[in-house]
């Protein structure tokens, strides 16, 4: 059997080659710097579309995990890393996400996520040991981040997770790749070429970034995070999110802003719950209880 922690293969990656298009980069002036690297970032759009498949693939695989009480758990090294730890901490304010359910490990540990830390991508086993420290098991959804496809602390992290049985998910710009390989579902979004050469925080980072998100979002809509298009099961941990809580409470219930700000409170800031409260005419309590009984969801409480 290959070892999936094996050297890189010595082709390089299209991530890596140099582009065509722009030889002369260095003597553009700066509207010319601007519409060429604005103009290369919209492919990263364009590659998460034609990811969409394998996303969708993705959310599926894990929905039954998640529901069973699995955690999404992001893998990464150098800007990979860093977009895993994004998505990663966004969603406990954005969809009430448990912070322990949603773990990110980058190569080199915290310190990685402001300055490089030397060597840590190509440390392999220590890739192997931080996702067993996790003491995963076949409840847990790990992703795996790596725009070359060949990150040794990923792929051996994502060789781990996948003996212990979680479900792995590779995201990556290159195809036919080792971590990908490794991966139950590889998500392949193929950037090509960076306009500055080798550099993958440009349109190969982007389309990590929305394709985390739109897997992300999209796992916390069909776990009944969102009624409608509204994020209504936000935590309003400051004004800006206190403000949009009424807002969203207010439109979702048709209520009058004094009502909808009294059913927030007596709900907890609960916006979901204050919905169901102003929607049905129900006292906090059995509002709260309905939504359990339908297991979050505010159609479902409302008989909708």
């Amino acid at each position: 059997m290959s070892d999936p922690t094996a050297a890189r293969p010595a082709a390089t990656p299209a991530t890596e080659r140099p582009s065509d298009e722009h030889p002369a980069l260095d003597t553009y002036d700066s509207a010319a710097l601007v519409a060429a690297l604005a103009a290369d970032q919209a492919r990263a759009a364009l590659a998460v579309q034609g990811a969409a498949p394998a996303l969708a693939t993705a959310v599926e695989a894990a929905l039954p995990r998640i529901r069973a009480g699995g955690r999404l758990v992001y893998v990464g090294a150098g800007s990979s890393g860093r977009l895993g730890v994004l998505d990663s901490v966004e969603l406990w304010p954005t969809f009430s996400w448990p912070r322990e359910r949603a773990r990110a490990l980058i190569a080199g540990g915290e310190a990685a996520m402001f300055a490089a830390v030397e060597g840590a991508e190509d440390d392999a086993a220590r890739g192997e040991a931080d996702i067993a420290a996790l003491a995963l098991d076949a409840r847990d959804v790990v992703l795996a981040i790596a725009a070359s496809g060949t990150t040794p602390y990923v792929l051996a992290a994502a060789a781990t997770a996948r003996r212990a049985g979680a479900l792995t998910v590779a995201f990556v710009n290159n195809p036919g790749t080792p971590v990908a390989a490794a991966c139950e579902i590889a998500v392949v979004l193929d950037t090509g070429p960076e306009v500055i050469s080798g550099s993958t925080r440009l349109k190969a980072g982007t389309a990590q970034k929305i394709a985390l998100n739109t897997f992300s979002s999209s796992l916390m809509v069909r776990l009944a995070k969102v009624h409608g298009n509204l994020m209504v099961d936000l935590r309003a941990s400051n004004a800006k999110l206190q403000r949009r809580a009424l807002a969203l409470t207010m439109r979702a219930s048709g209520a009058a802003e004094a009502d909808a700000a009294a059913a927030l409170a007596a709900s907890g800031g609960r916006v979901k719950v204050a919905i169901v409260m102003l929607k049905a005419q129900l006292g906090a309590a059995e509002a709260g209880r309905r939504l359990e009984r339908a297991e979050g969801s505010v159609r479902a409480a409302l008989g909708e």
